[in-house]
């Protein structure tokens, strides 16, 4: 019987311990929390947003984001339903494709999954760091803080840095590392975003449906409508966190980043102009400050005035042409240089990890050292929001673990 060692209980490593456990082989999981699941349970706002039906490498960044397509294919939605069905979870599947465990409870994925995992024999060894891997004569060592086991062969599916209140480390870099793995360098995703701005703080809590398109060196990245929220250390909502990882990825290169804000993206311009003049035309009197309030967040008002210049007091009939045209360029386009992000804390996910040119993409071996294997966000292969970071957890974990039971 192949004895298998899996390094961290998230879940890419739930999903290959549940597999290689009903294909045969002696299962032992490793988790260095008080319990597995961590981040399945603080995903999608304790709903978990388990899967997307529509994912394809189109939804994935890395240095060689097609890495992911093979396993997608090898786990497609159809498969991953009958799966959900033998641990007894049941799916809520939305009309955008993102689904959710029909419960609306994250813990309902968790338990599921757990009681799958013992009942298929898996060993699950909570509160037990592991401390360092080697390589044996026939097999790896697996050190924890006082024992070593021996294994055939060793899974490491630690995650990534990100949600270090939920446990999150960099172990899994730092033993991947010292099977001479390369590691691409790691950046937050998901993430909010730091301004360099003097009126967001004082914005905070503002919240609108917005257009945010995305600068690069000066080049449009992308472009997306979505919630944006302001708040006191810069912006975040659903918008943000959607344009997030080309943005820390830009500024982990030392590029420069740039939002523009369109907040009133029903409009086009030509649509804006004619509502302001018809308010100047039924409403002359009425200050400026009092019709902007009817058309975006009456707390940016006073920024949106100061930024072109126009006391919020005047009233509309005394605005002149240039101040009209300023203004409604300034609602249509209010640009922001973004410094930083929010960190790992804040990150629901992480970019870079072990370097997938030594990794095999049909087995999730590496491609450096026999029985060694990696699944989910250790590898350098992040994904939008939406449950597709999960789709490539399940369906590398799911890979790893057919592939490791075989003798």
């Amino acid at each position: 019987m192949t004895k298998i060692a899996i390094i961290g209980g998230g879940a890419a490593g739930l999903m290959a311990s549940i597999i290689a456990a009903r294909e045969g082989a002696d299962v032992t999981l490793y988790e260095h929390n008080q319990s597995v699941g961590k981040k399945i349970l603080a995903s999608g706002n304790g709903r978990c947003n388990i899967i997307n039906t529509t994912a394809t490498a189109d939804d994935y960044f890395g240095t060689n984001a097609d890495f992911a397509t093979y396993a997608l294919k090898q786990l497609p939605f159809t498969s991953f339903v009958t799966f959900c069905q033998t641990i007894g979870l049941l799916l809520d599947i939305k009309e955008d494709g993102r689904c959710y465990p029909l419960s609306n409870e994250a813990k309902s994925v968790l338990n599921a999954l757990n009681s799958a995992a013992k009942n298929s024999g898996v060993k699950i060894l909570t509160d037990t760091k592991v401390t360092a891997l080697n390589k044996a004569k026939e097999g790896f060592i697996v050190h924890t803080d006082h024992e070593k086991y021996t294994y055939n062969k060793i899974l490491i599916a630690t995650g990534s840095e990100a949600a270090p209140q939920l446990g999150a480390t960099d172990d899994g870099y730092r033993f991947a590392t010292a099977f001479g793995h390369k590691i691409i360098p790691t950046y937050p995703s998901l993430v909010q975003l730091h301004l360099n701005s003097k009126i967001h703080a004082k914005m905070a809590g503002v919240k609108t449906f917005a257009e945010v398109t995305l600068s690069i060196n000066g080049k449009i990245s992308e472009k997306i409508q979505g919630d944006i929220l302001f708040a006191s250390y810069g912006i975040s909502g659903l918008a943000i966190l959607d344009i997030s990882q080309k943005a820390s990825l830009a500024l982990l290169n030392k590029q420069n980043v740039i939002l523009n804000i369109n907040l009133l993206p029903r409009f086009t311009p030509d649509a804006l102009k004619e509502i302001l003049h018809k308010l100047i035309t039924s409403v002359p009197d009425h200050t400026l400050e009092t019709v902007l309030g009817g058309l975006v967040p009456a707390k940016t008002v006073p920024y949106l005035c100061e930024a072109v210049v126009i006391n919020p007091a005047k009233a509309l009939s005394m605005l002149t042409p240039k101040e009209i045209s300023k203004l409604l360029g300034l609602i249509a386009n209010w640009q922001f240089e973004v410094t930083g992000t929010h960190g790992f804390k804040h990150a629901e996910v992480s970019g870079g990890g072990v370097a997938t040119i030594d990794v095999d993409d049909t087995t999730m071996e590496s491609k450096l050292v026999k029985g060694l294997y990696f699944a989910g966000e250790v590898l350098d292969i992040v994904g939008r929001r939406g449950g597709y970071n999960f789709n490539f957890a399940w369906a590398s974990g799911m890979i790893a673990g057919r592939q490791m039971s075989k003798k």
